[in-house]
């Protein structure tokens, strides 16, 4: 089932997202639909409070970028996450963030048509669950590690929005206040706050 992607505006957005066990209800379903949903909606990645869930459930699919990529975006830069990941994270909580900072160009599913340079740690080290609920800890680094960090944003409630000055949230607030009005098009199903 393909959810429709809850837009920017909406309060579950804004929530710290809650741990679950291994008999939340529908699990197995709900996972299976979060990437139907993402895929559906071009996404490489997905967090369950984007579908409605204030739960700490997130999907990464940055193998998808690299299949993507021409022979000359491979030669331009040194990728270190190559080939990428295709992930579930539940009960995700970072242990450490490290490395300078660096920029890259990202958008999300809930803030559509808005794309802005965002500065974040090269490498994330991550204590989760996979999806029969082993647990991991693991660091990523590269474009992964830069996804997860979106992610797990969204189980914090936060957006990558948070992370602009005050001057550049502030030129973009008729486009966010476009957005939580519903007033945009798209190529997916989104849910906008009630007026």
């Amino acid at each position: 089932m393909i959810f429709p992607i809850i837009a920017y505006g909406h309060p579950v957005l804004r929530e710290v997202a809650k741990d679950i066990t291994p008999d939340y209800p529908g699990l197995d379903k709900l996972i299976e639909d979060m990437w139907e949903t993402m895929y559906a909606s071009n996404g490489v990645g997905l967090a369950a409070p984007q579908i409605n869930k204030s739960i700490r459930l997130f999907v990464v699919d940055s193998a998808q970028i690299f299949a993507n990529m021409d022979d000359d975006e491979r030669k331009e830069t040194d990728y270190p996450d190559a080939p990428g990941i295709k992930q579930v994270f539940i009960n995700a909580h970072i242990v450490e963030e490290a490395g300078e900072d660096w920029p890259y160009n990202e958008g999300c599913l809930s803030i559509p048509k808005i794309r802005e340079d965002i500065y974040r740690a090269e490498e994330v080290t991550l204590k989760y669950m996979d999806e029969n609920f082993r647990e991991h800890t693991k660091t990523f680094d590269g474009v992964t590690g830069r996804i997860i960090l979106h992610e797990y944003d969204h189980i914090d409630g936060k957006l990558f929005i948070d992370h602009l000055s005050p001057l550049k949230r502030k030129l973009l607030g008729r486009k966010l206040n476009d957005i939580s009005k519903g007033a945009i098009r798209v190529d997916y199903k989104m849910l906008f706050p009630k007026k």
